[in-house]
């Protein structure tokens, strides 16, 4: 006699995104699939399975917990980074997700990665196309700062996006992640299924291997220099004395030449503060400060940046380089 399946099967098996590894059989229902190709790259991944022994259902509805597990395991977010002063549950953060559901461990994951789920988020409930698309480009910026092309793609039901997401949907068009009806809609308030949440995971795992984010920009902390002036002149036959002077605030300041960079016949000259020995105590008043290098006169010299403690700028490929208050650059 055939036993009935518990049903409780079916919820679990249906957030089942999450497999330790793929079985070696095809999904018998996404043959005429549009998704078909992201499906199985997900599957053969390892990020997802199937329902039953071999269904994928792509026209099932995705709820908050597929969702999100989706989301977190397809991208490979964690918090293993992060120290905890107690082990952290998913009821510090979600009024509705239990601390020992299957999901929960996802669920904690995406709050510490700025996903932007709601507090009382129902993970049964269904998720529509643009909560999927918000939660999914929060996703992809915690992985890095992408860059994306200053462009505006018009949907024609536009004004049933919710304005909060609508950034996020527009990067994801722009970048291919998402896209648009045959009508030109994107249809933001219908339920995602299964199939379209794939496709829009699996193409977002492929941005992020493909596209390299923008690189931090070193920001130099508040200097107490002002006035930075360069001034050079020749004291021998094909030698430049340069110096930079400064304006400080007291005596105890001074500057220094932290890196001579040599590109297209200039030593592009940065510097960097000297602080105050902390130790002793200096007259307050404002002082006059100076470092000087020597150059070859075959450069012209030109002020550079300053720097923070310890930061240099490498010179061009091919170039010397050369640093320090005095010296002369090495020729190779």
């Amino acid at each position: 006699m055939n036993k009935k399946k518990p049903l409780a099967v079916l919820p679990l098996a249906a957030l089942a995104c999450v497999i330790a590894g793929g079985s070696a059989f095809a999904f018998s229902d996404v043959k005429n699939d549009a998704g078909q190709a992201q499906i199985m790259d997900l599957k053969n991944r390892g990020i997802v399975q199937g329902i039953g022994n071999d269904l994928f259902k792509p026209r099932a509805q995705v709820n908050g917990a597929t969702a999100v597990t989706l989301i977190v395991k397809g991208l490979g977010l964690n918090i293993d980074t992060i120290r905890f002063v107690k082990k952290p549950e998913a009821s510090d953060y979600f009024t509705k997700v239990k601390d020992n559901a299957p999901y929960a461990g996802e669920f904690i994951i995406a709050q510490f990665n700025g996903l932007d789920i709601p507090k009382d988020l129902d993970p049964s409930k269904p998720v529509t196309r643009e909560q999927f698309a918000y939660w999914l480009m929060n996703g992809i910026a915690s992985k890095g700062d992408y860059a994306f092309t200053d462009q505006f793609i018009i949907l024609k039901d536009q004004d049933q996006v919710t304005s909060a997401y609508s950034s996020n949907i527009q990067k994801l068009l722009i970048s291919g992640i998402a896209s648009l009806d045959a009508k030109g809609d994107f249809r933001p308030k219908d339920v995602i299924t299964r199939s379209e949440a794939a496709v829009m995971v699996d193409k977002a795992i492929e941005f992020v291997e493909n596209t390299k984010p923008i690189p931090p920009v070193e920001t130099p902390a508040p200097s107490h220099l002002t006035d930075v002036k360069l001034a050079s002149e020749s004291i021998a036959d094909g030698v430049l004395k340069v110096t930079v002077t400064a304006t400080a605030p007291n005596p105890g300041y001074g500057v220094e030449i932290s890196n001579i960079a040599f590109r297209d016949g200039e030593a592009v000259i940065d510097y960097r503060e000297i602080e105050p020995d902390p130790d002793k105590m200096y007259p307050q008043y404002v002082a006059q400060v100076q470092a000087v290098t020597y150059l070859s006169s075959d450069y012209k010299p030109v002020l550079g940046q300053i720097e923070s403690t310890g930061a240099a700028t490498p010179a061009s490929p091919g170039e010397p380089s050369a640093s320090g208050s005095t010296g002369f650059p090495i020729e190779e």
